[in-house]
């Protein structure tokens, strides 16, 4: 196993060539163009680099307040990096193939790779919810306001990987009926509340770090980490509410 200090650094390395690979596959869709929505474009590459990148180096940041054995630690990272390069690779495959990366049973190797990343997303959800829970059986490390940031981050993360879930879930439902078009659209609803979530873990935690270097009392920054939580949790909630409403 290797250190923790070195997984940290390939942890944060996978992450940065995720996201220069959502910018390169942006630069493919300046030049390529062809439409930005739908299943088969060059967005999806592009997101979802971008933000399985971002999440990644997000994630393993944050863990580094919890209070958790160290080797575990290691070992859900490894395994969370590896998971977050085989997510983005099917999909970047499929978009270089020019057809939909999931939901797509139309050929074996189509039915391979949309399975593929189906296991990888429960993957996910399984690692990420271990660290939800190591963060509130202990609290988390850090400055005033930063257990609470790193709990609310996570705990809003839940929703996005419920909501990714339930996406993957209904969608195969749909194409194993014989839907596939409204299988590809189904989950429109539900993209907003997925994406918001998604991001808490990094931005209130970046929020508590960015307060700790202020000359203002822990107190009141608690209180704004607090409030920042509760506002981000409202957001959520709306989206979610719209989800509801159109799903």
């Amino acid at each position: 196993m290797k250190t923790p200090r070195a997984v940290d650094r390939l942890c944060h390395a996978t992450g940065l060539f995720l996201v220069l690979s959502g910018l390169a596959h942006l630069v493919v869709f300046a030049v390529d163009g062809g439409p930005w929505d739908g299943p088969v474009s060059w967005r999806k590459p592009v997101t979802f680099g971008l933000s399985f990148g971002v999440t990644l180096i997000a994630i393993t940041w944050v863990t580094s307040y919890l209070r958790t054995d160290a080797r575990l630690r290691s070992a859900l990272l490894l395994v969370l990096a590896a998971d977050c390069v085989v997510e983005v690779g099917g999909i970047t495959l499929q978009a270089w193939r020019r057809v939909p990366s999931h939901l797509n049973m139309e050929t074996r190797f189509d039915t391979a790779v949309s399975m593929t990343l189906a296991v990888g997303g429960g993957v996910l959800v399984a690692l990420l919810s271990v660290f939800a829970v190591a963060s509130f059986q202990r609290r988390p490390a850090g400055p005033p306001g930063m257990p609470l940031a790193v709990r609310s981050g996570f705990a809003l993360l839940m929703v996005a990987l419920a909501s990714g879930a339930a996406m993957i879930a209904r969608g195969v439902v749909l194409t194993r009926a014989g839907h596939q078009e409204a299988a590809y659209h189904s989950t429109a609803p539900l993209k907003p509340l997925h994406g918001l979530s998604l991001h808490a873990v990094l931005v209130l935690p970046l929020l508590a770090r960015v307060l700790s270097v202020t000359s203002w009392s822990p107190g009141r920054r608690r209180r704004i980490v607090a409030v920042a939580a509760a506002c981000y949790a409202a957001a959520v909630a709306a989206a979610g509410v719209w989800a509801a409403l159109t799903y």
